[in-house]
């Protein structure tokens, strides 16, 4: 699977469906390449397209339960990995990296923030 496909499916599990407009803008790519990745992420079973129920001229592309489980799946096995990596750490390098964890979550926060606001 592409990085801009796992991408698309980890924002339609954070936020809910979504125009293929929306996404397109999300993930950096054109309307028509949003298109075609949700045509292959549709017939793969991952994502659904549904009629918005506000506006009856929108579609909204939407997570499956396949999709769901995708990403629950890649996000277990990231969390893994990192937990095999921090066991490799030394004590002070994990005293490090809790005391920055703070400042990184701020950060992560602060991406978030303005990413929401660019997509406005």
């Amino acid at each position: 699977m592409s990085l801009t496909s796992a991408a698309t499916l980890a924002t339609l599990d954070k936020t809910g469906p979504r125009r293929i407009t929306d996404l397109a803008v999300t993930q950096g790519v054109t309307q028509p390449a949003m298109t075609v990745l949700v045509r292959v992420m549709e017939e793969s079973g991952l994502v659904e397209r549904k009629g918005d129920p506000s506006d009856k001229r929108v579609t909204l592309v939407c997570l499956t339960e396949a999709g769901a489980a995708y990403v629950r799946t890649r996000r277990r096995a990231g969390v893994d990995a990192y937990a095999r990596l921090i066991d490799e750490l030394t004590g002070d390098e994990v005293e490090a990296l809790t005391a920055a964890l703070p400042a990184l979550l701020h950060l992560a926060e602060l991406e978030s923030h303005a990413r929401e606001e660019s997509d406005r």
